[in-house]
């Protein structure tokens, strides 16, 4: 099933790398505004994060939580992102 983006309007870098964090994602390397996040099974998460505050748009977020952190609905709601 699909993840709901309109659900994530307003999803900062701070909420991102707390849920990463509660998922077991760990930074391992920073070049300048981005940071690079790995998890023990080898996924790779790799975020611009210019202010901690800045929220991503629809489209952005689609590449961080689907295609490089590999989460689904569930797993956003047990990462705490989701309801």
């Amino acid at each position: 099933m699909p993840i709901d983006y309109s659900k994530l309007r307003g999803l900062t870098a701070r909420k991102i790398i707390s849920a990463l964090a509660r998922d077991g994602f760990f930074l391992r390397s920073q070049s300048g505004s981005h940071q690079r996040y790995y998890h023990p099974d080898g996924r790779k998460v790799t975020l611009a994060v210019h202010s901690q505050d800045n929220t991503f748009p629809p489209k952005t977020l689609k590449k961080i939580l689907e295609n490089q952190a590999k989460w689904t609905e569930e797993d956003l709601k047990r990462v705490k992102i989701l309801k």
